[in-house]
Parts: C-alpha cells; sequence; structure tokens
C-alpha cells in the first residue's frame, strides 16, 4: 500500500519529490489538523502547524518534517515518545536571512544619513543565521559584537560578549535565537523593556527570529522614547493577527518571509525528501539541481557605476531582492482589519520567487577592490570587467 503523505501547501515541489514515495495532499498549514492526518503515514509541515499529541493521537503518522530550522511548534519529547521519526530543515533558509538583513542594514543606514562601514552590529544568537549575518556585516566593513550564552559555555571563546556589552556599544543590534520558554537560556519576551534600556541610545533593532521573542509593547515604547531609533520587524506576536500599530510605526515591516527565498525553501524540501527515503531505505531520485530554475538576473554590469560602495549595493539588492515591496504589502495587509489575518498568510502563500545572490553574477571594473570585496563577501559571483 502507498504512503500517504500530509505536505504543507507552501512547500514547493511536494509532488515532484515526496510523490515519488507515495500519494500527497497539499493541504494550508493552519488548515493541517487531525482530521487531515489521521490515515497519514507521512507529515510534512512549516512553522504554523502546531505538531503534537492534539494533531497526531490516533493517526497512521510515522514520519514527521518540518521545512524550518526552528522547531518551537514540534513537541519532539512527544514523537520521541512515539517513536515517531522526525526532521528538520537546518540552515536551509539561513543564506536567505541573512540576505534579508543585509538589504535591511543598507537601508537603515541611508535612512539615517549613515554609513554601515566601521558601525557596530550586535548579533544576539550565532548559529546557522547568525553566522552568515556576521559574515555579511564583516564585508559591509562592520564590527561584529557577538552574544551566544550556549556557545560561550561550549568554547569559552572570548568572542562571545555578554549581552550587556553588546547592547551597550552596538549601532544595529540583529536577533537570530531559537524561542525558548525555559532552560538556561529563555529566548521568550527577552526583549523587553530592560532589554531595550541597555541598548545604546538611538540604536537600531531587528527581529527575524520569532515574534515572541519581542515584547513588542516594550518595543513601541523605546521607539517612542527615541531610545531605540529604528526597527525592523520579520516576525510579530500573535501570527496572523498582528498589532496594525507596530507595524505602522517600525520601519520596515514583512510577513514572516526573511527566510522565503526560493532557494532555501527548495533546499528544505530537498533535505525532508532525503531524510524520508533515508528513513525509508529509499535511495533519492531527484535534487537541488533538478529543481532549481535558472535566475531571472543572472548578470549585472556595474562598470559604468559610479559613487559609493554601499550606494552601488544599495542600488544592486533591490533588483533582486526589494524588501520595501514586501514591506509596502504588509501594511496594506495590516489595513484589512477583519481580514488582517487571511492577508497575512496570503502574503506567504502567494510569495514570489526571490533568488539569492549567488545566483547573480556581477560585473565589475578590476580597480573597484573594495567594491569587488564587499560584493564577494555578500556572496554575489564576480566577473572582471
Amino acid at each position: 500500500m502507498p504512503l500517504s503523505i500530509v505536505v504543507d501547501e507552501n512547500v514547493p515541489f511536494a509532488r515532484e519529490t515526496f510523490g515519488r514515495l507515495g500519494s500527497v495532499a497539499l493541504v494550508p498549514g493552519r488548515k493541517i489538523g487531525a482530521t487531515e492526518v489521521r490515515s497519514a503515514n507521512v507529515l510534512i509541515v512549516r512553522s504554523v502547524t502546531r505538531v503534537n499529541a492534539d494533531l497526531i493521537d490516533g493517526s497512521c503518522i510515522q514520519f514527521v518534517g518540518t521545512a524550518t530550522i526552528g522547531v518551537d511548534h514540534v513537541d519532539t519529547s512527544y514523537l520521541a515518545r512515539r517513536g515517531i521519526a522526525f526532521t528538520s530543515a537546518p540552515g536551509s533558509n539561513a543564506n536567505s536571512v541573512s540576505e534579508y538583513v543585509t538589504a535591511a542594514l543598507l537601508l537603515l543606514a541611508f535612512r539615517q544619513g549613515k554609513t554601515l562601514e566601521n558601525s557596530k552590529i550586535a548579533v544576539v544568537g550565532v548559529g546557522n543565521v547568525g553566522s552568515r549575518v556576521v559574515k555579511k556585516a564583516e564585508a559591509l566593513g562592520m564590527k561584529c559584537l557577538l552574544n551566544d550564552p550556549p556557545k560561550k559555555r561550549e568554547t569559552e571563546d572570548s568572542k562571545y560578549l555578554s549581552l550587556v556589552t553588546v547592547l551597550a556599544e552596538a549601532d544595529y543590534v540583529t536577533v537570530h535565537v531559537p524561542l525558548e520558554r525555559g532552560g538556561p537560556d529563555p529566548t521568550w519576551a527577552m526583549c523587553n523593556d530592560e532589554f531595550f534600556r541597555k541598548m545604546k541610545p538611538g540604536a537600531c533593532f531587528l527581529n527575524s527570529s520569532r515574534g515572541q521573542v519581542v515584547d513588542e509593547k516594550a518595543l513601541l515604547a523605546a521607539l517612542d522614547s527615541g531610545k531605540v531609533e529604528e526597527a525592523v520587524l520579520d516576525v510579530w506576536q500573535n501570527e496572523p493577527d498582528i498589532d496594525p500599530v507596530t507595524v505602522d510605526r517600525v520601519f520596515l515591516g514583512t510577513p514572516h518571509i526573511a527566510g522565503y527565498s526560493y532557494d532555501g525553501k527548495v533546499t528544505a524540501t530537498v533535505m525532508l525528501y532525503k531524510a524520508l527515503c533515508a528513513h525509508l531505505g529509499r535511495t533519492p531520485e531527484i535534487g537541488l539541481a533538478g529543481l532549481l530554475p535558472p535566475s531571472p538576473i543572472p548578470r549585472i554590469d556595474l562598470r559604468d557605476e559610479t559613487g559609493s560602495d554601499e550606494d552601488i549595493l544599495r542600488s544592486v539588492i533591490p533588483q533582486i531582492y526589494d524588501i520595501r515591496k514586501d514591506d509596502a504589502d504588509l501594511r496594506r495587509a495590516a489595513a484589512a482589519e477583519n481580514e488582517r489575518g487571511k492577508e497575512f498568510d496570503l502574503l506567504r502563500k502567494r510569495y514570489p520567487q526571490r533568488r539569492e545572490f549567488f545566483n547573480t553574477t556581477l560585473v565589475i571594473p578590476a580597480d573597484r577592490s573594495s567594491l569587488r570585496a564587499k560584493a564577494h563577501g555578500l556572496g554575489f559571483e564576480l566577473e572582471t570587467a
């Protein structure tokens, strides 16, 4: 009897991959309930689906995969007790998020009339995502202040600083932590009144981890007082029913899509497909190369461009990913009142194909060595004019 596989409809190429192993039913993530999974053997979700006893009890599920880095929406202890195999997609969208942060930083600096070069950025959480943010920030000439208590305990490396230290010194603070309610390093509402009070006056705040990491009332108070000059939020409390007041107040607001590059989403699909194949003792029949289409913007010629490195990059990146469009779309959704949650989910469901920087080659003259180094550090392919 073939496997019955339930997949969140926002997982790309589900039929092309999982369909090789059984019958695939595509279901909106927020509508995946006990009825939908009762007769299924495999469940593939994203972060909007809570996977726990209420969902799984009484079903035939033997394998669960989430096409996300975070697993706070999955009761992994329950799955382990039931003997249900589980896998996630660590690192699949990490580069996508780091490119989102890059786009936001360039606009923030322009908004403030500053340059990123020689400024300081606190990276709170230096895992798959945070480490890529560090690489790109350093490519832009920023000094990175790292805070990661688990890594500090594990490595005893002095490069990991206290939260108090990084908040006091940083011009920009970006958060990349898992959502943890307890344990030695709880992150639930960690960005609260005390957190914002400790920030350098006039600094900017970015969150693309989980909405519940931030106390939005505390953030609004910090923005109103001027303690925090600008904020960028991709994740929100009470998604999809987000607070329109918070949306209106932030500099950039987006609908939980920082990790939504097409490359990242397809990578997650392939990771889960291969994990399911391994679980079943099957050999994968398709990989990433067989699924990703060519880039719609394979090449950008910068030979005639003048201006600073940051000015040029600020003009290049929106051609590949324009974060301002995502911001405008979210503001329209947030204004929809009774339809706000529905519109938020539709933005994610209908999200256009966004390709990562490595798909585009920049043509840069050899004498623009600084620009070439920055572009390479951000992940672009280079061609010498």
